[in-house]
């Protein structure tokens, strides 16, 4: 049989996951060192596993409602008012989803059609492209560069828009490269796309784990609320990335036609992962602010350790993550990460996994514990001098 012939023409072109591919050749190594999988070392805090366990004991093993338990939604409600001064009804402007990256899944599925655009600043997270092709549309790259630390800037963004733009993802805090914009630059971002008439996405997940700078969502920027679907959820700020729990609020004209389709698609979110999440949003800020704090501590020193020995890199004022430039060595990003792995035992992620201009770059992830991450620069370094880039 002839399965070229029967599989989808909009898989052809998608290729798997830059993080994927290094993260399957770890497989049988005990002796390697992962700064490549953008998980944090933490484990989920006891008290919001013991509401899941509570869950369990009591029985709650059914099916919730298609957008999620109403009172895990009062709390997101409660929560977004609490952080971002926004107000959305649990009612019918919050869908409870698998994790965020359903989220922009079922996103995407509601707004495009075949031959419509979806407006990509990179270098940014690997699912954006492909969910956007697998959704009939065409993915748009907008290049960012080190000159504005990796953010998006309205020229840029005026020049990448065509009749057939349609939606922009807004990755901030960016992973890889823990870029952030302030207020006062989306705001000039947003004044283009209210005049173009576009619908955002903006991907939040790691909105808590900012440093020096308060967050904020593109949706408080007068005229962005009617026009922005938040993405959020509680891998990151909550180390609870196998619960695969996330949300996504906006106007319910958009929300109601994504519940639709997560309706006949996943039916609902896991139901003990949505009692967690109730305990995690009423009591969790604490464990944030702990885990936010040791992240910042291994931001300074890996992003200290990285400029002097060569491996330039600014200042990421968000997420956990570091994009040091390669050019020293010579290297190509996958060269780089190859040998790194091969010969060092140190596995970071090729920068161009997360689009072409990422090239000559490679994303490091600091949700290490403290000793893998000196001991992983340690290894860096030893590479470094191997190679002739330092003394």
């Amino acid at each position: 049989m002839n399965y070229d012939n029967v599989l989808s023409s909009r898989l052809k072109n998608i290729k798997p996951s830059g993080i994927r591919k290094f993260f399957d050749l770890l497989v049988g190594r005990d002796d390697v060192i992962s700064l490549g999988i953008g998980e944090p070392d933490f484990v989920t805090p006891w008290h919001i596993r013991d509401a899941g366990i509570y869950s369990l004991e009591k029985g709650y093993t059914h099916y919730t409602p298609n957008a999620g338990t109403m009172e895990l939604r009062r709390e997101i409600s409660n929560y977004l008012k609490r952080k971002t001064k926004m107000e959305y009804d649990p009612k019918d402007e919050i869908l409870v989803t698998v994790g965020g990256s359903e989220a922009i899944d079922v996103a995407l599925r509601a707004l495009v059609e075949n031959g419509d655009e979806v407006l990509i600043p990179e270098p940014s997270f690997v699912c954006y492209g492909p969910m956007a092709t697998l959704s009939g549309a065409t993915p748009v790259p907008i290049a960012t560069t080190k000159e504005t630390n990796f953010k998006l800037t309205p020229d840029a963004l005026k020049a990448a828009i065509t009749p057939k733009s349609k939606v922009i993802i807004l990755p901030f805090p960016c992973n890889p490269t823990g870029a952030i914009m302030t207020r006062e630059e989306l705001e000039t971002v947003s004044k283009v796309i209210i005049e173009n008439n576009l619908i955002a996405i903006s991907d939040e997940i790691y909105s808590e784990l900012t440093y020096d700078i308060e967050h904020c969502t593109p949706a408080s920027i007068p005229g962005m609320r009617e026009r922005t679907i938040v993405v959020n959820g509680f891998s990151k700020a909550y180390a609870m990335t196998g619960w695969r729990l996330g949300y996504a609020t906006g106007p319910r004209e958009l929300i109601k036609p994504m519940t639709l389709i997560h309706q006949y698609a996943i039916m609902s979110a896991p139901t003990t992962a949505q009692y967690a999440a109730v305990e995690a949003l009423k009591n969790g800020d604490e464990d944030i602010a702990e885990m936010r704090e040791e992240y910042n501590r291994r931001r300074r020193v890996i992003c200290d350790r990285l400029n002097s020995l060569g491996l330039t890199c600014f200042e990421p004022r968000g997420a956990f993550y570091v994009f040091p430039s390669i050019e020293i060595t010579g290297l190509s990003s996958e060269e780089f990460c190859e040998r790194l792995l091969k010969e060092h035992g140190v596995a970071v992620i090729p920068g161009n996994a997360f689009g072409a201009c990422g090239e000559g770059f490679v994303r490091c992830c600091y949700a290490s514990s403290m000793r893998d991450l000196t001991e992983a620069l340690e290894r860096i370094e030893a590479f470094l001098k191997k190679l002739g880039c330092v003394k």
